[in-house]
Parts: C-alpha cells; sequence; structure tokens
C-alpha cells in the first residue's frame, strides 16, 4: 500500500462512506447515525436530519430506555438496531449516546442514558453488544466529557481528576470494557485544554492502555482539528470526506519527519480491521412490524409512574366520562431532533390508542399550540370539552424547538400556554392526569395538584398504545427515573454556570452531580433517582451482604402482577461527612417480574468500583476503607432494607476545600477550583483583541461590526424565520452554523469551499471586506477551473 493510498483511507469518500481501494480489495463501508433508530439517508446527505432517510423503526431513545432499567430489554433493542443496519449494508452505527447528564438544559440529553455512571455503561454496554451481535460495528459516543451544545466545537470542558475518572469516564468504562466496542466516536469539545480527538491521555493511555480497547476511533462529524496531532492520539478515521485536503496533510507530515509511518500503518489496521469484523452480516430484509411490537414493548417499560392519588390510576369503567386533551396526544412528541432525527415505519398516536380502549372518552381537544405560539381560542374550546368530564386526561411535554443537537434549552419550565391550562382546569376542580412528554427534567410546580402524573419521555414509535396500555391498566408501570428531577432549575448545582461562558465550561461541582449533591447537601427534589410507582407494592426482606454481591428478597405484596427495579446503593463511611465525597452510589440493580403474593432473592453484582474513589495522587482506583451501610431500595430516597459491611484498606486522603466537603458547590470560588484542578483558570471569554482565524468558530463575528455583524444577524434572523414559521428542526439546524469553526466550512462543504475562500471569508471579517471580496470570488472562479479541468482530464482517460 503507498503512502498516499494509507492516507487516503483516512478520510471518508463522501458523507458516509469511507474510501476504497480497489487494487487491493480494500471495500467501501458506511457509517450511519443511530443511536434509537437507523437514520440512513437515501438522497442528499447531512448530520442534523435536514434531509429525509429511509423507513426505519424509531425505538425510544436512550433518555426513555434507561428508564426502563433492564439490560436484556435494551439488548434486544440494539439487536433489531443491528439488524436493520445490517439489512441496509450498514457497517457501523453511530451509537449508543451515554455522556453523563450535568444539566437538564444541555440539549441531546434525550440521546443520552443517565446521570449516574453504572447505570449508563450497563445499558450502553447491552445496546452494544446488542448491535454488535449482527456483525455491526456500535460506535459509544461522545467521548468524552460532551455535556453542552452551546459552542460544543470549541468549548474546553474544565474537570476536576477525580469527576472525569469518577463520572464522565465511567460509563464509557463500563460499556467499552463489557460491550467490547469495536469503534468509538470522540467528541468535538476540548477536555482541559485538548481537543479530545488529539487527546492523547484519552484516546490512548486510558482508552486503549488502560480500558484494553482494540478498534477504531472515529472522529464527530466535522470534528477534526489537527489531522495529524488525532492520528497520533489514536483517532484513525475522519468524516465526513475533506476532498482530500487532510489527506495532503498526512502525507506531507510524513515526508517531512513530523509524522512516523508506523503510526499512520496503525491507523490503517484499524480501518482494516473494522472492515474485516463488519465483512460478514447478514443482510435478511428487517421485520418492521416485529420491531414495531418491540417499541411498543420498550416504551411500555420505560413508561414511569410519578405520582398516583387516590389509586386515580388505572383508569376502567368507573372512571366515568374521560376528556382527552393537549396536542402531545394526537401529535405525539416520540424523538429527538438533529442527527438521531429517525424515518418512522409507523406512528401510533395516544389518542388512536385510547379511543381503542373501553373508556368512555368524551371528545379531544388540543387545548394548545407548540412553540408556546397563543391559543386563546383552543384553551376555551378545551376547558368547555372538560366540563362535560369527570376527568381529564392532558398531554403536556416539551415541543420540537426544545430538544435538539445543536441547541440547550434556556429554562427548565414548560410552555406559558401549558402551564395555564393546567392551571384552569385544576380551578375548575377537575381530576386530572398529566402525561408528560419529553428527553429531560422540567419544573412541575402543578404536580401537587393533579391527581396523576404519568411520564413517557421519547416513547419512540410506540408510544401511543404503550401509554395506553399503562393508562387502563393492561400494563404495570415498571419504570423508574433515571435521573433526578429537581423541584427548580435553581437547585442543580451547576445551574449558575452552564451555558453562560464562551471558551470554557467550568465543572465546579466536580463530583456532585445529580443524586449525589442533592443527597449530599440534603435539598428537596420534585421526584428522587430511582423513582417510579406501580400499582401493586413490594416488600424487601432478608438483606445479605457480601465484597461483591448482595442477595435481597422480594415479595409482590399487592393483587396484580408487575416488575419492580430493586436499586443497592453504597452509603459511604459516616455518610462522607467531613469528606469529599458523595453520601451515597448506586452500586448495582436488578429488575424482577412477580406475580401476586410471589417472592423472588435477587443475587445482585456491586459495581467493579463500588466501594473506590480515584486517587488523583496515584492515578488510580483505590479502596476506601470504613464501614459502609449497603441500602436496598425502591429509589436513592426509598430505602427499604440496609446492612453494615466492613471494607479494609489504606486510607488515603480524599482532599479538597471546604466547599467540597460540605458539597455545597453552587459558589465554589476561583481559587479553590484552581486548586482542586492543580493549574490556573484559562480564560472564559474570547479574545476580543484580535482577529478571527480559521480555528474560531462562526459565533464570534457576534459584535464585530461591518460583514462580521452582518454574517451572524443573518444566521440568527433566518433561524429566528424558521421558528416564527414553525419550522423548529430547520431553525435549530441552522443555529448549528454558530457553532461550526471557519475551518469546517472547508472540510463540510463537500469540495465546494477551499482554504483560499475561507481565509478571503476571513478577511472580510475581520474589517477588510472589499479585499477579501475581491479573494473570495478569485479563488472560487480558480476553484471552478481546477474542477472542470479536472472533469475534463477524467472523460479524457476514459475516452482512451
Amino acid at each position: 500500500m503507498t503512502l498516499a493510498e494509507k492516507a487516503s483511507l483516512m478520510s471518508g469518500a463522501n458523507f458516509w462512506n469511507t474510501k476504497p481501494i480497489a487494487r487491493l480489495g480494500v471495500p467501501s463501508i458506511m457509517l450511519t447515525d443511530g443511536p434509537h433508530g437507523l437514520r440512513k439517508q437515501g438522497g442528499a446527505a447531512d448530520h442534523l436530519g435536514l434531509n429525509a432517510s429511509i423507513p426505519a423503526t424509531c425505538f425510544p431513545t436512550a433518555a426513555t430506555l434507561a428508564n426502563s432499567w433492564d439490560v436484556s430489554l435494551v439488548r434486544r433493542v440494539g439487536e433489531a438496531l443491528g439488524t436493520e443496519a445490517a439489512a441496509e449494508n450498514v457497517s457501523v452505527l453511530l451509537g449508543p449516546g451515554l455522556n453523563i447528564k450535568r444539566n437538564p438544559l444541555a440539549g441531546r440529553n434525550f440521546e443520552y442514558f443517565s446521570e449516574d455512571p453504572l447505570l449508563t455503561g450497563q445499558l450502553a454496554a447491552a445496546m452494544i453488544r446488542g448491535i454488535q451481535s449482527k456483525g455491526v460495528a456500535a460506535s459509544p459516543k461522545h467521548f468524552a466529557v460532551n455535556s453542552q451544545e452551546a459552542h460544543r466545537m470549541s468549548i474546553d470542558e474544565i474537570v476536576d481528576e477525580r469527576a472525569l475518572h469518577e463520572l464522565y469516564l465511567e460509563g464509557f468504562r463500563i460499556a467499552i470494557t463489557q460491550g467490547a466496542a469495536w469503534t468509538v466516536m470522540s467528541s468535538y469539545n476540548k477536555v482541559n485544554g485538548t481537543y479530545a480527538n488529539e487527546n492523547r491521555e484519552l484516546l490512548d493511555a486510558i482508552l486503549r492502555r488502560t480500558w484494553g480497547f482494540d478498534g477504531l476511533v472515529v472522529t464527530d462529524w466535522g470534528g477534526n482539528n489537527d489531522r495529524v496531532a488525532g492520528l497520533i492520539a489514536g483517532n484513525a478515521l475522519e468524516m465526513p470526506s475533506t476532498s482530500g485536503v487532510t489527506d495532503r496533510e498526512i502525507v506531507r507530515a510524513v515526508e517531512t519527519g513530523e509524522l512516523d509511518e508506523s503510526v499512520l500503518g496503525a491507523r490503517v489496521d484499524e480501518l482494516l480491521t473494522l472492515i474485516a469484523r463488519t465483512s460478514a452480516q447478514d443482510s435478511t430484509p428487517a421485520d418492521h412490524d416485529s420491531h414495531h411490537q418491540l417499541a411498543i414493548e420498550a416504551a411500555r417499560h420505560s413508561i414511569v409512574l410519578a405520582a398516583n392519588k387516590d389509586a386515580t390510576l388505572p383508569l376502567g369503567p368507573d372512571s366515568g366520562r374521560i376528556a382527552v386533551i393537549g396536542d402531545f396526544a394526537d401529535t405525539p412528541r416520540y424523538q429527538g431532533a438533529g442527527s438521531s432525527l429517525v424515518n418512522p415505519t409507523r406512528v401510533d398516536s395516544p389518542l388512536e390508542a385510547l379511543r381503542a380502549t373501553d373508556l368512555d372518552i368524551v371528545g379531544y381537544e388540543p387545548g394548545f399550540r407548540r412553540m408556546d405560539r397563543a391559543s386563546g381560542r383552543l384553551q376555551r374550546r378545551a376547558l368547555r370539552l372538560a366540563d362535560q368530564a369527570d376527568l381529564v386526561l392532558l398531554f403536556l411535554g416539551l415541543d420540537e424547538s426544545a430538544e435538539a443537537e445543536a441547541v440547550d434549552r434556556k429554562h427548565m419550565r414548560l410552555a406559558h400556554n401549558q402551564l395555564d391550562l393546567v392551571n384552569q382546569l385544576v380551578v375548575r376542580g377537575k381530576r386530572v392526569v398529566v402525561v408528560l412528554a419529553g428527553g429531560s427534567p422540567v419544573e412541575l410546580p402543578f404536580a401537587e395538584e393533579v391527581d396523576a402524573l404519568v411520564m413517557g419521555y421519547l416513547g419512540g414509535q410506540g408510544v401511543g398504545p404503550a401509554l395506553a396500555d399503562v393508562l387502563v391498566g393492561t400494563t404495570n408501570p415498571s419504570g423508574k427515573l433515571a435521573e433526578s428531577y429537581p423541584v427548580r432549575y435553581e437547585d442543580v448545582p451547576s445551574a449558575a454556570a452552564f451555558g453562560h461562558t464562551e471558551a470554557t465550561s467550568e465543572h465546579r461541582e466536580s463530583i456532585y452531580l445529580g443524586y449525589r449533591y442533592f443527597d449530599k447537601v440534603g435539598a428537596p427534589v420534585r421526584y428522587p433517582f430511582g423513582h417510579g410507582l406501580s400499582y401493586t407494592t413490594f416488600e424487601y426482606s432478608d438483606l445479605r451482604v457480601a465484597r461483591d454481591c448482595v442477595q435481597v428478597t422480594v415479595t409482590n405484596a399487592g393483587d396484580m402482577a408487575g416488575e419492580e427495579i430493586v436499586q443497592i446503593y453504597l452509603e459511604a463511611p459516616g455518610a462522607a461527612a467531613g469528606q469529599f465525597r458523595a453520601p451515597r452510589e448506586l452500586g448495582g440493580f436488578a429488575k424482577v417480574h412477580l406475580e401476586p403474593g410471589h417472592s423472588a432473592t435477587l443475587e445482585i453484582a456491586l459495581a467493579e468500583h463500588a466501594f473506590c474513589a480515584f486517587d488523583v495522587d496515584t492515578t488510580d482506583w483505590r479502596l476506601v476503607p470504613g464501614t459502609y451501610t449497603v441500602l436496598a431500595g425502591a429509589s436513592s430516597r426509598d430505602i427499604r432494607a440496609s446492612q453494615t459491611i466492613e471494607i479494609e484498606g489504606k486510607a488515603f486522603e480524599l482532599g479538597g476545600a471546604e466547599a467540597y466537603v460540605r458539597g455545597h458547590v453552587e459558589s465554589v470560588s476561583d481559587a479553590e477550583f484552581e486548586a482542586l484542578i492543580g493549574r490556573p483558570l484559562p480564560p472564559a471569554t474570547w479574545p476580543r483583541d484580535r482577529p478571527l482565524t480559521r480555528d474560531d468558530i462562526i459565533a464570534q463575528t457576534k459584535g464585530r461590526g461591518g460583514f462580521a455583524s452582518l454574517l451572524y444577524t443573518l444566521i440568527e434572523g433566518t433561524s429566528r424565520a424558521f421558528m416564527a414559521l414553525g419550522r423548529p428542526h430547520a431553525s435549530n439546524n441552522v443555529r448549528f452554523a454558530f457553532d461550526l469553526p471557519f475551518r469546517s466550512v472547508e472540510r463540510m462543504s463537500a469540495g465546494n469551499v477551499d482554504a483560499d475562500m475561507i481565509d478571503g471569508i476571513l478577511e472580510m471579517v475581520n474589517g477588510r471586506f472589499w479585499r477579501g471580496s475581491r479573494r473570495t470570488v478569485s479563488a472560487w472562479w480558480a476553484l471552478r477551473r481546477r474542477r472542470r479541468n479536472e472533469a475534463q482530464r477524467m472523460r479524457s482517460e476514459g475516452e482512451d
């Protein structure tokens, strides 16, 4: 293989395919989006779901599946995903997504499993095993610390070593070691000053040497900064095509000695290994009907019954006349947006499914307009319908403008018109059951005033029948929350800082994330991590504890068959009082089905690092000795049984400033955070006293005046126009341009923009408009001539 051929294999042939080498029999393979459904585009390709993809089963998103806590179910979903990918000759399905949910406003939380790394890792590993059982590579993403969408292609995630390993990497470690992933996707962002795709500590020292990963690392689309640095760190494949731009960079680097050809050879071997691993797929057509039934089953097991006053649910003949209100009942919100946007094979609405039951449905009204647009007439019609009913099924949720790739949410509230409708119904004294859609927590100020609350999350194309089955009791709800529900956004430890900075994102809360924080400071929550009710009751007894596992007996004490998710928490010695440590952490879990009156004794393995913390001095995990209390519970705050165990070992210092010992990290000072990370903080804002370069992002044109401000205003105005026209997906996709580095415009343009044109645009942005415009136009004509000459040459060779 020649040097040029080796270099050519390191980037795509187009948006989704790798390059072939015909003379050596190296085929092209296809990578395409997941993670909760196949998004193979049949026509024009893009990364954000602008163009339609072929029909595929849309399963519940990761945020929804995580509420099932069901490893075997998630594996079956993975198998179905792998089957559909193999049937379409797709070699790599880009998923699962498993970044830790640091903040409820992060735009892609719907694609991620949990705030807890153990639950995240085990579910992701199951999905990976399922996908790869069909000869299709899974690609866990985004490695690592991809915690926000704002400025995601340039943001520097500043995180201390303990939080990095105990939270943000641990889920990946479990997923990759237990799932044996064949590929990993690196994230756009920097981690402690270095782009993740060039981070040798992440990609080489941790991923390969410590965890034993033997697969291929692929960039996120357009996620390359320095191609040679990426190769050296461990990234093999850059996607999409760069029209040969970075291929030439690789060749030059080898010729000048900057890059050892053996490093390039190792990366080529990784790609060839991936091709070999995915070469024996079974391309039998997928059974979309059976996959739709699996999608319904997955949604059923993931629905969370959050509240149920006076056994309002399940509904039956004695529930009286029922009004169905809420736009989401007829037009369900069942998935997120962006690169995971699936073209479903069908969608069953909740309204349709409810009408097929024996309930006395007296009518339906949408009640409000999506995207919080004025809807007085719709509200009045809904209230008139409610007056005719004994009970209201009220479908609320986050609309399509709220959750998407490339944008973060601005607040944690539901739309005002939805909140007003709830209040109007409650004031009327109506019995109200709220059914909530969305991929992330929202504030629920009405939670104590309604009679029941059902969380459907984003349940995929089968969400309608699944919700109906739970509401009428055909299915006993068994889902439990994989994330905490704060009472209000201000209660979140990262609330004061999240999304407010430009150049960096400072994780000052360290290890205190989600329930780890709320339990440390004793803060109230709307619903705790692991919470979820049932139509039956379960009792726990006979808890027995060993170093690596626990046993507990669970009894169904009610009169309806159901499933219980038993959660094992490890309470640190002294509940971590006086220590820089969370008071309790999830150590294991299991889900069990029980008929009424039946019992089962479960043996639940404890996590590998159950009694450990990460020691920054030895840069390794170490046992923390002491007397631990092992807790068996129905949630992190609903503990049913406990037992102590003594863990022996050599004590070591878990030091940290007083704020970290107490857990009150809402206002950690610069000095305290600098002491934690061991270095001065980098600037949190963009420099404004220098010209913009190829490494800067388009959002930095804001406020610079002239053409720079015009460019910013054009993008912002186009986004607002699409939103006003009721096209939130298009609006959010336009905003994607803000976080694109100027260098990536060339690489993402399919060869339509070259480096000279970018330099011309930068001159225009930097205040030399006429000179830059002349350079841009000149470069465009030169590119056209080169393309025309190349086309003529190829025609001549073809005629010869």
